[in-house]
């Protein structure tokens, strides 16, 4: 408003002009900033978080093109070379076969991986769509699916995981739909507890007063208000996942040859130690630095997208 020149009392500004204050530029700093954006910035913050990023990044492209640099495969057997240290030949030695551990290294990652990351994904969207499912419905559905869960997580589902790889030849496609099949319990069940409270919000009320279908209420309404606890539990579920693949094929239940995992290249190291400590340490190392990447990005996306941690509210001043 504009103030009169005689009594300095305010006069109203013509109907529909805009003040000149709110004509002004608003400041960079003072600019709101986006989730998004927020997030970001909380998650960089975190110095052992990038580097757990860089470091699977560096794992990622080392699966997808380490194989360039070198004339072998994974199958191919150098029985000129058997049991031989790192050379300029073979970079990381050979095994008692003669195959190159640095090929067999290259593809047991990219096996690992793709098994990690299938199994993962799949876990989570089935403990989404479960544990929201019946937080929703409640009632019976609630009863009988809690039951199941509960029945399932004192099942000794390692021994049912062996049993059941082992005697379908240790495909790793059917090591992905085992795993699956019985990696989503407890996730369901922490989805589950969260959904309860989610179920009571008024915008499920406003859904269901508009009569969308459940269903839709599910997957649009209460799955994305889980959208921070998903992705930490993602990330998390990839270190859980190499190591029960890591464990289940050390044991010779998992992958099977010829196929190559990292899992059998420990089992194949692990008797020659002390003679070719090289057979261990590399795929070991390759284990040791996947899990530990993962780790730090799940705590860095936790400390980002909880603003009661110590880490996410220093993230937000500025």
């Amino acid at each position: 408003m504009a103030s009169d020149l005689t009594t300095g009392a305010p006069t109203p500004s013509p109907l529909g002009q805009v003040p000149e204050a709110a004509l002004l530029p608003v400041p960079r700093d003072k600019r709101r900033l986006g989730l998004g954006r927020l997030y970001l910035r909380r998650f960089l913050r975190n110095r052992l978080a990038v580097v757990g990023v860089a470091i699977f990044l560096l794992l990622v492209l080392f699966s997808a093109f380490g194989d360039v640099f070198t004339g072998y495969s994974y199958s191919d057997a150098d029985f000129a070379a058997l049991t031989q240290p790192p050379s300029s030949a073979h970079w990381f030695g050979t095994n008692q076969g003669g195959n190159d551990i640095y090929a067999s290294a290259v593809h047991g990652l990219q096996r690992s991986l793709a098994i990690a990351l299938s199994v993962s994904v799949l876990t989570l969207v089935l403990a989404a769509v479960i544990g929201s499912g019946a937080a929703y419905f409640g009632g019976r559905v609630e009863k009988a699916t809690l039951a199941v869960i509960h029945f399932l997580l004192i099942v000794p589902s390692f021994l049912i995981l062996a049993l059941v790889s082992h005697r379908l030849a240790g495909d790793w496609r059917v090591l992905i739909v085992v795993l699956t099949a019985f990696g989503w319990m407890s996730t369901a069940r922490v989805i589950w507890s969260v959904s309860t409270s989610l179920r009571e919000r008024d915008y499920v009320t406003a859904a269901e007063f508009m009569g969308v279908r459940p269903l839709r209420i599910i997957v649009r309404h209460i799955i994305p208000n889980l959208g921070s606890l998903l992705i930490v539990n993602l990330t998390l579920g990839v270190v859980a996942t190499v190591l029960s693949e890591t464990a289940l094929s050390f044991l010779g239940f998992g992958v099977q040859t010829p196929d190559v995992s990292l899992g059998t290249m420990l089992a194949d190291g692990a008797g020659t130690v002390t003679s070719a400590p090289w057979l261990f340490a590399f795929p070991a190392g390759l284990v040791v630095l996947l899990t530990v990447s993962m780790t730090f990005i799940g705590d860095g996306l936790r400390d980002a997208l909880d603003p009661t941690s110590v880490t996410g509210a220093a993230g937000g001043r500025r």
